[in-house]
């Protein structure tokens, strides 16, 4: 299916019919720098002569979904107040974008069980797939698809397959190189075997810092490629996620090393130049502060296409660096945005830019015919499983915020259940699909939030000095001042535990007033913790988190989850990545 530029607008003037809200006309002063009408969302005129197309985080998300933004996303140090984080109107501020408009919707929390059911679900391959079909249609031989990674994992059926569904939908969808990092919890055989023989020839993954440390230091991957677009050459390097032995299950993947390694950057970027490069792209899995503390260190990068933090920003952060500056673009997750970046390379050089990060609302853009026959033939093995009716949401069940999310608690709910414990500690992943109140709980919904190859839920007897230092650790990561210390995840989800946590201070200073079902957190006093996604080698005997989550909502059938925990924060106030709803 290919849709030519005047057939794809005569889809919208219908959808704008059809009432789907997609046809309202609004002044360029009131759009500003985040586009025009939602009519308009997909007319995006060609400029320059390379165009990149990137997406970034899907987390094997097939089908269209819904996704809310957070309404906390907290920077702080040089990152305060700065994309990505903002949220909410102050968000909307930022980049100039209307309230009430389909925009605003995409990039923010606000209103968003009314204005989900008005524009309905996003993203989906079949969806994304038409948007790219008419992207490279506008911009014929001219156009490099880009994917920056955690693609392989986050369904059901990715787990099942060990990844092969979203393999063949990539090949399928045009994507032309990747990096990674949840696709090395397959382990180092199962990527390996993927990236040599179902990617070779169609896709290039690559990835400049991961070395094999068995015999010396050898790169498991190509660090980085030249390709010509419209006659020119556009060099790519891979940055996979800087810290997945540490984040992730190490246990599958014992001898490759990872890291930052900007010194090797700035090594490839020159040696690219010297080859010819006239544009230099980095397809980095850093997280966006990493990316833009990086922009700032390593030179003649033109642009970093990011991912790993989820982050949707409706224009580029631009870098100065001593020879020039660099363009920090990150695409948000679930397949639910689009980049799209038009660069007008001249002289060797780039000379200027055009970039739209594109919502992939599902209601607006007709599925490729192809892509959902082979979604619905992919997924059909499985469809009883999926399709088993766990419970029903009277509330709205969201993943996603510094420090929990309705889904989230509703998981520590059900470890402290089921696993009889007196705390619970769920991980804090960014990923995960949203559910309506009144939504059916479906077991793929439920594996949406765990589907890990390392979902073992433990048990364990932990000390009340080491409930502090393992919260104490976590924060260092999300809030240190220096990007290269964080690691791009949220807080840990608790449940029976409350603290308060102190922006202001450092390490091993910024929890306090921690208790336990409301008595003082006792540093003497063994607790008994229940969790999940262990970087350590579990026994095969423990049930997996999604059963316990399961077994929970079979027994209760209806679930409403209306204030997720928040800790006491000191330090917030007038912060705008930080709202309190």
């Amino acid at each position: 299916m290919s849709l030519s530029r005047r057939e794809f607008l005569q889809m919208l003037a219908l959808a704008s019919a059809a009432g789907l809200g997609v046809g309202c006309e609004r002044s360029t002063k009131t759009a500003g720098a985040a586009g025009k009408a939602a009519g308009n969302f997909y007319d995006v005129p060609p400029f320059g002569n390379v165009t990149l197309l990137h997406m970034t985080d899907c987390h094997a998300q097939l089908m269209p979904i819904y996704f809310r933004e957070p309404n906390i996303n907290i920077g702080v140090g040089e990152a305060r107040g700065k994309p990505p984080h903002l949220v909410g109107e102050a968000l909307l501020k930022h980049f100039n974008i209307a309230a009430g408009t389909p925009e605003a919707h995409a990039f923010t929390y606000l209103d968003f069980e009314e204005a989900a059911r008005r524009y309905g679900k996003v993203g989906g391959f079949a969806h994304m797939a038409t948007l790219v079909k008419m992207m490279r249609d506008s911009r014929p031989n001219r156009t490099l698809f880009l994917d920056a990674g955690d693609t392989w994992q986050g369904s059901a059926t990715a787990l099942w397959t060990r990844g092969q569904d979203m393999v063949d939908a990539q090949k399928l969808l045009g994507i032309e190189v990747m990096t990674g990092h949840w696709e090395f919890t397959y382990g180092a055989e199962r990527v390996k075997e993927i990236v040599e023989i179902d990617l070779a020839g169609k896709i290039d993954f690559i990835a400049q810092n991961v070395f094999d440390t068995s015999f010396g230091e050898d790169r498991v991957f190509t660090p980085y490629v030249i390709k010509e677009v419209n006659k020119i050459p556009v060099a790519v390097i891979g940055q996979a996620f800087p810290y997945t032995p540490i984040a992730n299950n190490r246990f599958a993947f014992p001898d490759w090393s990872f890291g930052i390694r900007d010194e090797e950057v700035q090594r490839l970027v020159d040696e690219a130049r010297g080859k010819g490069a006239q544009v230099v792209v980095v397809l980095s899995h850093n997280g966006t502060d990493v990316d833009l503390k990086m922009a700032s260190r390593v030179t003649g990068i033109d642009v970093i296409l990011g991912g790993h933090t989820h982050d949707a920003m409706p224009a580029p952060s631009i870098v100065p660096n001593k020879s020039g500056r660099t363009l920090v673009i990150n695409s948000g997750s679930n397949t639910k945005f689009l980049s799209v970046l038009d660069l007008d390379v001249r002289g060797g050089k780039v000379a200027d830019f055009r970039y739209k990060l594109l919502p992939v609302f599902a209601n607006m853009l007709p599925a490729d015919k192809e892509m959902a026959a082979y979604i619905e033939k992919v997924r059909a093995p499985y469809k009883d499983k999926l399709e088993e009716k766990l419970a029903v949401t009277e509330s709205l069940l969201y993943r996603r915020g510094n420090f929990n999310g309705t889904f989230d608690q509703l998981i520590v709910d059900a470890m402290l259940a089921v696993q009889d414990a007196e705390i619970a500690f769920s991980p804090g992943f960014r990923w995960g699909t949203t559910l309506l109140p009144g939504d059916p709980i479906l077991f793929e919904h439920l594996m949406d939030q765990t589907a890990i190859t390392y979902g073992a839920a433990t048990l364990n007897q932990t000390s009340g000095e080491q409930i502090k230092v393992i919260l104490e650790d976590i924060a260092d990561n999300l809030y240190h001042p220096d990007p290269y210390y964080q690691q791009g995840g949220d807080m840990v989800r608790v449940g029976g535990l409350t603290y308060a946590l102190d922006l202001t201070k450092s390490h091993g200073q910024r929890i306090s007033d921690l208790r336990v079902h409301g008595k003082p957190l006792d540093a003497k006093k063994t607790y008994k913790v229940a969790g999940w996604a262990s970087v350590h080698p579990q026994p095969e005997t423990l049930k997996p988190i999604w059963d316990i989550v399961a077994e929970y909502l079979r027994d209760k059938k209806t679930v409403k989850v209306t204030e997720p925990y928040v800790p006491q924060l000191k330090g917030a106030d007038g912060n705008p990545g930080y709202t309190k709803i």
